[in-house]
C-alpha cells in the first residue's frame, strides 16, 4: 500500500504542477455556484430544482468526466512517451502497483473535487430554498429535498400473459388460424388484455391495490403522496380531465376522497393523501373515477401510471449517496483512460476513450438497432425495414454492448435526487459492485496486462 500511495502522491503532484486541479476546481465552482446565482429561477419548486440541482449535477458529471478521461490518458501515456516512466519502473515496484497507484491518485483527485463542488451545491440549495415563497418551500421540502421510497402495484405481466393465452386457446377452438399468423394473433390479444388493465372508460373506475411491504409500519401514521400519470384517447378543450380519487376500503380502513381534480395528460402529478389509510396487511387501495363528462377513455400505463411515495430519510445523506454513484462513474472512466494509455499513445488513447464514452451516450441508437435486428433504416415510402450483410456481426455486438453499458447507466442519481427518490445503501453498493469492481475491474485487468507487456526502453525519435 505504501508503494500505491507513493504513485498516487506523484499523480497529485503532477496535477498541481500542471495546475489541472486548480483549473478544474475553478471551472466547477464557476459553473455550479456563480452561474446558478446569476440565473434566476421562475420562483417555483420545479424551476428551482431544474436550475439548482439537475443543472449543477449534470455539469459536475460532464466536467469531471472529460477531465478524468484526459488526465487518465495523459498521466500514463505522457510519462511513457517523455521517458519519465523508465525512472519509476526501475525502482522496486511492480507494474501493476504503478497502474493501480495512478488509478487511485486520479480517483482521490475526483473525490476531492466532488466533495468541493458537491458541498458548494448543497449549501447553495439550502440558501436559495429560503428565498422561495412559503408554499413553494413546502413543495420543495416534500418532493425534492427529501429521500422517498416508492411502491407500485404488483407486476401484471404474468397475469396478462395468462389471460391472453386463455383467450387465444378459446379463439383457436372457434376459429383456427395458420401457424404463420399465430404470433400476430397472440400479440393482438396481449395488447387487448393489457388495454383492459390500463384503460378507464368514462363513468367507470380503476382500482389499484399496492402493498407497502416492510415500510407499512413506519409510514402508517404519516401522510403519503400519490404520483400518477395517464394518457388520453382524445384531447379536451381545456387540456385537462376531471377525476375523483378515493383511498381506503369501506368498513376496513379509513376512507379519503378528493375533490374533483383537473389533471393534464402525459405528465406526472403528485398530491398528498391522509395518513392511516392502510389495511391490516399494509396494503393501500386506491380508486380512480373517470367522470362521464370527460367523454374519453383515460389510460394509466402499467409501469408508471400509479406509485405511492413515502418518506424514508433526509436529503443530506441521500445527496451524499448520489455523489457516491457519480464517483463510481469517475472510477470507471479513469480505468478506461488508463487502460487505453497502457498500450496506445496519448492522442490515440484519448480518441479511443472518447469513442467509448460516445457509445455510452448512444444507447437509443443501439436499442433501435437491436430491436429492429438490422442497422438499416425504415423505408419512407413502403415502411419496410431493410437488411444488411453486416447485421449478423453488428447486431449481436450492439446487444452485448448495450447490456454492458446498462450496467453503469441503470443508476441515475441525478434523476433520483431531482425527484426526491431515496438512493439506498443497497443501490450504492450495487453501483460500486457493477461499475467499479466489475466494469472497472475488466478495464484494469486489460490495462495492467498491456502495461506489463509494454516495452518502455525503446529508442525515441530514431530514424
Amino acid at each position: 500500500m505504501q508503494r500505491l500511495f507513493a504513485i498516487a502522491l506523484l499523480t497529485w503532484k503532477a496535477a498541481f504542477r500542471f495546475r489541472l486541479f486548480l483549473v478544474i476546481a475553478v471551472l466547477l465552482l464557476t459553473s455550479v455556484v456563480a452561474l446558478p446565482i446569476l440565473i434566476k429561477d421562475d420562483g417555483t419548486a420545479r424551476g428551482f430544482t431544474q436550475i439548482l440541482l439537475t443543472y449543477t449535477l449534470s455539469v459536475i458529471t460532464a466536467l469531471l468526466g472529460l477531465s478524468t478521461l484526459w488526465l487518465s490518458c495523459g498521466t500514463l501515456a505522457r510519462d511513457i512517451e517523455e521517458c519519465q516512466m523508465q525512472m519509476v519502473a526501475v525502482k522496486p515496484i511492480a507494474r501493476w502497483q504503478i497502474w493501480l497507484g495512478k488509478w487511485f491518485g486520479i480517483l482521490s483527485l475526483n473525490a476531492a473535487l466532488l466533495i468541493l463542488s458537491g458541498g458548494s451545491v448543497y449549501g447553495l440549495l439550502q440558501w436559495r430554498a429560503t428565498k422561495l415563497p412559503e408554499a413553494e418551500q413546502r413543495i420543495l421540502r416534500s418532493e425534492v429535498l427529501v429521500a422517498r421510497g416508492g411502491a407500485k402495484e404488483k407486476n401484471a405481466t404474468e397475469d396478462i400473459q395468462s389471460d391472453a393465452e386463455k383467450i387465444l386457446q378459446e379463439r383457436l377452438r372457434q376459429n383456427p388460424v395458420s401457424r404463420a399468423d399465430l404470433p400476430e394473433v397472440r400479440k393482438q390479444i396481449i395488447e387487448q388484455v393489457k388495454a383492459a388493465y390500463q384503460v378507464v372508460q368514462p363513468g367507470y373506475q380503476r382500482e389499484w391495490k399496492i402493498d407497502l411491504g416492510l415500510a407499512a409500519k413506519s409510514v402508517r401514521d404519516e401522510p403519503l403522496r400519490l404520483r400518477v400519470k395517464f394518457n388520453a384517447a382524445q384531447k379536451s378543450r381545456s387540456g385537462t380531465f376531471i377525476g375523483v380519487w378515493r383511498v381506503g376500503v369501506e368498513q376496513k380502513t379509513r376512507l379519503w376522497q378528493s375533490e374533483p381534480m383537473s389533471l393534464a395528460p402525459d405528465t406526472f402529478h403528485e398530491f398528498e393523501i391522509a395518513p392511516n389509510l392502510l389495511d391490516e396487511n399494509g396494503r393501500l387501495t386506491i380508486t380512480f373515477l373517470n367522470l362521464p363528462e370527460n367523454n374519453t377513455a383515460l389510460l394509466f400505463p402499467l409501469d408508471e401510471g400509479m406509485e405511492v411515495l413515502y418518506r424514508q430519510g433526509g436529503f443530506g445523506l441521500n445527496f451524499a449517496h448520489g455523489l457516491g454513484i457519480i464517483l463510481c462513474w469517475m472510477a470507471l472512466l479513469s480505468a478506461i483512460g488508463l487502460a487505453a494509455a497502457s498500450f496506445l499513445s496519448f492522442p490515440v488513447a484519448a480518441f479511443f476513450s472518447m469513442g467509448i464514452l460516445t457509445m455510452a451516450f448512444s444507447t437509443t441508437t443501439l436499442s433501435n438497432v437491436v430491436e429492429q435486428g438490422t442497422i438499416m433504416s425504415r423505408d419512407a415510402e413502403s415502411g419496410a425495414i431493410g437488411s444488411s450483410a453486416l447485421d449478423a456481426v453488428i447486431v449481436p455486438f450492439f446487444r452485448v454492448a448495450l447490456e454492458v453499458i446498462n450496467l453503469a447507466r441503470n443508476f441515475s442519481p441525478i434523476d433520483s435526487l431531482s425527484s426526491g427518490r431515496n438512493i439506498t445503501w443497497t443501490e450504492l453498493g450495487l453501483a460500486f459492485s457493477q461499475i467499479v469492481l466489475l466494469l472497472g475491474g475488466i478495464f484494469a485487468v486489460v490495462g495492467i496486462f498491456g502495461f506489463s507487456r509494454r516495452e518502455l526502453a525503446t529508442a525515441q525519435g530514431t530514424q
